[in-house]
């Protein structure tokens, strides 16, 4: 494993399963659940972790290592299930919370696949979770195509005789892994030198420095900016998971009428959600923002095939204490435009490998600290993950939707997940359920923030046309 997926795989508990998660809605009819067994085993010789586990070596002397699994049942991966017939999307939802609340079994591969019939309109979903140890947002997305055609005809190849590879010992393992923790660092040490020749130029190094140096009061001052820290506390064993709805013509028009990137104006959505849930706390005030982890892919096009983590993140805060949202789309724009010119990405990207540099035991120690220590930084973690913009299917049948599941750790109580297919894009929203009973709020109050933004843009066009 790398750092940051060890670090993954470190930081889960009983509390904190650490898996990703998506809920495909499909159009019927529902094929039988033998069909969905024959598609997965089929696609399984490409993704060869999918029938691996994970081993970690005693006193994490090393990182956790990838085995094959001697025992591998496809039946017990995926699932078969169904909602009361009619089910409608409270039954889909509150489903597929208990079953994203779940940790997966580490003794097995780490992931989980659910045929669920019985929804409204002759309607099926599959829901899918895989641990973040082994897949993150856009690297999912991948693998999530592998079992989803561009055509509505499907050929299912024939499955390869598949033989699982003999396990190191536990003693082979500890050598590699101790060799590994002196090693690894000299080699990291030993590449600074060539990383610095592949450098264009020092003017290059010097204007890098430059504008991380330069975005330093920036980010201090968005630091120091009084949070909505009631959101954060105390994660339970169980789950409440939502979500919402927006459409691409919308996020155009708002954009022609008042600017920014699509991700300016799903966030200041998400800022409106976030205020109307404060307000009807009676904790919102003037001023006060939700800061929120933007997790920024830095993935390569020659990568999304590999199944890893190659993620970094910036911080943004959201402007809830802003009662207009013209001007709450120029503070998450200004945020935005900051952050790009200031490499931010790149240089938490060069901070998190920096953890290459530690020893596993150290790294397991450290990861599990770090999300435990109870912290008023940050209050929620938003996430775009961009999907396709034409038809799938599945079996033959045509993708509908899908939503995405992120998990929530440390104090942070809720998480925002943003998937987008074909003109549409839809919002998952995960929350403690204990800590956060009125997360619904929070969902309509996303709706809210588009319907209010489109009409601001509406008006703006009609006045600009008489004009």
């Amino acid at each position: 494993m790398s750092s940051l997926d060890a670090g993954f795989y470190f930081i889960e508990d009983e509390n904190v399963p650490m898996h990703v998660g998506s809920v495909l809605v499909f159009d019927g009819p529902v094929p039988s659940y033998g069909d969905v067994i024959r598609l997965f085993v089929s696609r399984l010789d490409q993704v060869p972790r999918y029938r691996q586990k994970v081993k970690a070596l005693p006193f994490h002397v090393g990182r956790p290592v990838w085995v094959d699994d001697d025992h591998f049942n496809i039946l017990y991966h995926v699932r078969h299930t169904a909602v009361p017939s009619p089910g409608g999307e409270d039954q889909l939802r509150n489903l597929a919370g208990r079953i994203f609340a779940q940790k997966l079994d580490d003794t097995k591969p780490l992931w989980e696949a659910w045929l669920v019939e019985g929804l409204e309109g002759g309607r099926w979903a599959i829901i899918s979770k895989v641990h973040h140890c082994m897949i993150d947002g856009v690297s999912g997305t991948d693998m999530l195509q592998l079992m989803l055609d561009f055509r509505q005809e499907s050929v299912l190849p024939e499955p390869k005789e598949w033989k699982p590879q003999r396990q190191p010992s536990t003693l082979d393992l500890v050598v590699d892994g101790v060799r590994d923790a002196v090693v690894t660092p000299v080699q990291h040490l030993a590449a600074l030198p060539a990383l610095a020749r592949n450098l264009r130029s020092f003017n290059e190094i010097l204007d890098f420095g430059k504008s991380v140096l330069g975005s330093l009061p920036g980010t201090a001052r968005r630091l120091v900016t009084r949070a909505a820290t009631s959101l954060n506390g105390p994660i339970g064993p169980h789950r409440r998971w939502v979500w919402a709805r927006a459409s691409l013509g919308e996020i155009k028009q708002i954009r022609k009428a008042a600017g920014g990137t699509v991700n300016d104006v799903i966030l200041t959505a998400i800022t409106r959600g976030f205020r109307d849930l404060l307000e009807k706390r009676g904790e919102l005030t003037d001023g006060m923002v939700v800061r929120t982890m933007v997790p920024v892919s830095m993935r390569k096009p020659d990568q999304h095939n590999e199944l890893n983590n190659r993620v970094s993140a910036v911080l943004v805060n959201l402007p809830v204490g802003e009662a207009d949202p013209v001007k709450r789309l120029a503070s998450i724009r200004a945020q935005m435009d900051d952050l790009k010119n200031s490499r931010q990405a790149a240089g938490a990207d060069v901070i998190t490998n920096l953890s290459n540099f530690a020893a596993p035991t150290l790294m397991a120690l450290g990861s599990r600290t770090a999300m435990r220590f109870p912290q008023q930084i940050l209050q929620t973690v938003t996430t775009n993950v961009p999907g396709p913009r034409i038809p799938l299917y599945m079996l033959g049948r045509p993708l509908v939707e899908m939503f995405p599941y992120v998990p929530i750790a440390s104090t942070i109580r809720i998480t925002v997940g943003i998937f987008s297919y074909l003109d549409r894009f839809t919002f998952g929203i995960n929350a403690d359920f204990d800590g956060v009973p009125d997360v619904q709020l929070l969902a309509d109050g996303i709706r809210a923030g588009f319907d209010e933004m489109v009409a601001l843009a509406a008006e703006a066009s009609e006045a600009g046309e008489q004009a």
